[in-house]
Order: structure tokens, then C-alpha cells, then sequence
């Protein structure tokens, strides 16, 4: 008779893993992978980007200081132009896993696809930011860290407001790029950015 199995344990090595900067038209695409530690809870994690910027700030703090291990990762520029923003942004987590200084059980991953070359069991989990801490932390650390990476562009290139929309096509970014042309920041394989180049 085959043993009765309610469900998988995987211990407390759960990491969750996200990614910050699919959208924008500039700047790498940034990704974290936590694992936190359950005697060491952290109240308020939610999806990054329902939280308030004063927030994310305080919590990247916590999180640093509370989980059992963090590791933070980026795809460049020239990696998200060469093979596009998907596989870099699954291309970044696979870092992030990997720069952890623990090898996890099991992964979580926010979205409905699973990065390559992970280390162990992963499982795709849509809106896991909203859903799982590990991933909501790890969106936390993804975003604060790209937005600081973006408002340090932004003392580069001034004339491009960076520090207001963070890359994203806003009407503010778009003007500026047909103004003043593209930065080596740009995504070269981004429509609005590409079409610029074209014409």
C-alpha cells in the first residue's frame, strides 16, 4: 500500500525570486531572490508596486536585515536588446537564485514562466508578489534597487527627467528622446526608442 502524502515540505529554504524594470524604455532590468526566515516575520510585504516608495525604502531595510539569505541581480542593456526583455528578465532571476549564499529547496517565481538553470524544484506562481512573501520581498529588493540605479542615471542625463518616471514611456520621457535623441541607457530594440532610430 503506497504511503499517504498530504502534501511536499520543503523545509525553510523557499526562496522567492521577482524582477523590476520589464516596462521602462531605458535602464537594466533588475531582479532579487529571498529566502526569509519564519521566525523573523516581516509585517506590510505586498507587491512593490502597491507600496508607497517611503515604504519600499523602509521594508528593503528590513528585509536585508531579517531574511535568511538575499542576492540581487540585473541583464544588461545590450542582453535585453539581443534577447529581449523576457529571457533577460528570467535571464536576471536565474542570477539572483543563483548568487544566493545558500542553495534553496524549492523557488517561487512570480509570473506564469520559469527561469533556466535553476538549483532545485521551482514552481511559476501568478501574482506571487500579491500572493507569497519571499516573492513580494523580493520585489521589494528588485524595485528599490533599479529605481536608485535610475535616479543615479538621471544625474548623467539630466535633461531626460529619469528621477520622475524611472525610464517608463511616460509623455515627459518620450519628448525628451525626440528632443535629444537616445543614451546608452536606451533599449535599442524598444519600440518607441527603435522607431526614433529609424526615422
Amino acid at each position: 500500500m503506497e504511503p499517504f502524502v498530504s502534501e511536499v515540505y520543503f523545509g525553510d529554504l523557499i526562496a522567492g525570486t521577482d524582477e523590476a524594470g520589464r516596462g521602462p524604455l531605458a535602464g537594466e532590468v533588475v531582479a532579487a531572490a529571498v529566502i526569509l526566515d519564519p521566525k523573523k516575520p516581516i509585517e506590510g510585504l505586498a507587491d512593490s508596486k502597491k507600496l508607497s516608495e517611503k515604504k519600499r525604502e523602509a521594508l528593503f531595510v528590513e528585509i536585508k536585515e531579517k531574511s535568511l539569505a538575499y542576492a540581487i541581480a540585473s541583464a544588461t542593456i545590450e542582453e535585453i536588446d539581443e534577447i529581449n526583455i523576457l529571457h533577460a528578465s528570467m535571464l536576471a532571476m536565474s542570477r539572483a537564485v543563483a548568487l544566493l549564499p545558500v542553495v534553496p529547496e524549492h523557488v517561487l517565481v512570480d509570473g506564469n514562466r520559469l527561469p533556466l538553470d535553476l538549483p532545485c524544484s521551482a514552481e511559476a506562481v501568478i501574482k506571487g508578489d500579491d500572493r507569497q512573501a519571499a516573492i513580494s520581498a523580493a520585489s521589494i529588493l528588485a524595485k528599490v534597487t533599479r529605481d536608485r540605479d535610475i535616479v543615479k542615471a538621471a544625474k548623467i542625463y539630466p535633461e531626460y527627467g529619469f528621477e520622475k518616471h524611472k525610464g517608463y514611456p511616460t509623455a515627459l520621457h518620450l519628448e525628451a528622446i525626440r528632443l535629444h535623441g537616445i543614451t546608452p541607457i536606451h533599449r535599442r530594440s524598444f519600440g518607441p526608442v527603435k522607431r526614433i532610430l529609424e526615422g
